[in-house]
C-alpha cells in the first residue's frame, strides 16, 4: 500500500532550490516518473537509502517544486476524447499573458507552450470528435484576442515514453 497520497499537487514554498539534484535525488525522481504510486519503502530500497532519507528527500523536492505533484495518466479515449490535435498559433507581439488566461478557460486544451520559430505557441487539444475540435479551434482559440493565425495537426497515434 502506498504511504502517501497519489493525487497530491504541491506548490513550491520558495523560488529558491537548495542546489542541484544529486545522483540519489535523480534516482528517486526517475523511479517516481515510472511509477508515481511507489511506496516510500520501495522507493528507499530501490534508491539504496533509508526510509527516513527517502522521506526527507521527497519532502524537500516537493517543497522546492522539483516534484510538482502526482497524477494518474489516463487514456483520453477512455474519457470519451477520441480526437487529439496539435494547434500552432501565431499571435501579436506581447500577447502571451492574455493567451494563457484565455486558453485556460477552454476545457479541451490540455497543454500550452510558448515557442520560438515559425509560430508563437503550441497547444494540445483533446476533443470528443472532429466537430468538437472544429468548435474549439474556430470558436475558442481563433476568437482569442491577439491570435492572428492557427494551423491544426491531427494526431493519429501517440507514443508516451512515460507509460
Amino acid at each position: 500500500m502506498a504511504e502517501r497520497s497519489v493525487s497530491k499537487t504541491t506548490q513550491p514554498t520558495s523560488d529558491r532550490r537548495s542546489g542541484p539534484l544529486d545522483a540519489i535525488d535523480l534516482t528517486i525522481v526517475g523511479l517516481l516518473e515510472r511509477d508515481g504510486r511507489m511506496s516510500v519503502r520501495e522507493l528507499a530500497e530501490r534508491a539504496h537509502v533509508s526510509r527516513a532519507n527517502a522521506y526527507a528527500r521527497l519532502h524537500r523536492m516537493e517543497r522546492e517544486g522539483v516534484i510538482a505533484g502526482y497524477a494518474a495518466r489516463v487514456d483520453p479515449r477512455a474519457k470519451g476524447l477520441a480526437t487529439s490535435a496539435i494547434i500552432t498559433l501565431q499571435m501579436e507581439q506581447q500577447q502571451w499573458r492574455g493567451l494563457q488566461d484565455a486558453v485556460q478557460s477552454i476545457p479541451e486544451v490540455v497543454y500550452v507552450a510558448l515557442v520560438g520559430g515559425e509560430f508563437d505557441a503550441v497547444v494540445l487539444v483533446r476533443a470528443r470528435d472532429n466537430e468538437n475540435l472544429r468548435e474549439v479551434v474556430l470558436e475558442g482559440i481563433q476568437a482569442i484576442p491577439g491570435v492572428t493565425g492557427t494551423r491544426t495537426y491531427l494526431i493519429f497515434d501517440e507514443l508516451d515514453r512515460g507509460r
